[in-house]
């Protein structure tokens, strides 16, 4: 058996991270974010800084899959090139960043930022001028930086959008297509960097099929009158996710 197929089945806490990618999945299907701000705190437990953002851009880059048909008939192409445009220009930086840290100090930043992110989310702060072109390349480009630092590229533009008179079903979309064109970056990135984790990419690979039927099922119970209710059941799982994630337990 290789070497990393053998580490990957013997990875403690695989069974933890089944149990995240199955909530985040559920949450990614129904809300159309929040699944990294589930799995990353979980990870981070788990694997090493890059190892857990190969796992998450391997789960991620397949999971939403079956619903990209119906978000790129929805979202706004504009917009979306623009987030990437933003995101090309400043993930590079964000993986520097975390060449320099260490798996302790990751695992705080990963959760403290979940945290931080999470109660601007609950306490409604949301960005109420008129989006402009620069605005969305300016928040792509934050959303990169943080997805190359930690996973994280979801939330400057969720907040951003939540503002935005655009119909839910948009928003969706536009999320969707915006962070899978930031997982193929990721992997583009990691190549280059040789920084692929084959351990972390093999167990990504192996909890992909899970995480897709439940983007499926959340998908499925997506009904606009409900999304109250799905929202705070969704945000007490993320916080959860981020305060077992603290190095503080290990």
């Amino acid at each position: 058996m290789p070497e990393f197929l053998s580490q990957a089945l013997t990875t403690q806490g695989v069974g933890l991270l089944l149990v995240a990618v199955l909530a985040a999945g559920l949450v990614r299907g129904f809300a159309g974010f929040g699944s990294a701000m589930i799995m990353m705190p979980v990870a981070s437990t788990v694997l090493s800084p890059f190892g857990a953002l190969a796992f998450l851009t391997v789960v991620e880059l397949f999971g939403p899959l079956p619903n990209l048909p119906s978000a790129l008939r929805k979202g706004n192409q504009g917009d979306v090139l623009r987030l990437l445009g933003g995101a090309v220009l400043a993930l590079p930086f964000g993986l520097w960043a975390l060449s320099r840290v260490s798996p302790e100090l990751f695992g705080w930043a990963v959760s403290l930022i979940v945290l931080g992110l999470l109660s601007l989310l609950m306490v409604g702060w949301r960005y109420a001028k008129p989006l402009k072109p620069g605005m969305v390349v300016g928040v792509g480009g934050l959303g990169g930086f943080l997805s190359g630092i930690s996973g994280l590229a979801g939330p400057p533009v969720i907040m951003l959008y939540m503002s935005s008179r655009l119909p839910a079903e948009v928003i969706r979309a536009n999320f969707l297509l915006y962070l899978l064109g930031v997982d193929l970056l990721m992997i583009l990135s990691f190549w280059l960097m040789d920084r692929l984790d084959p351990a972390a990419i093999l167990i990504g690979g192996l909890l992909v099929v899970p995480y897709v039927l439940a983007n499926i099922i959340g998908a499925l119970l997506f009904r606009p009158g409900a999304e109250r209710q799905f929202r705070a059941v969704a945000y007490a799982i993320i916080a959860t996710s981020a305060i077992m994630g603290l190095p503080l337990w290990s």
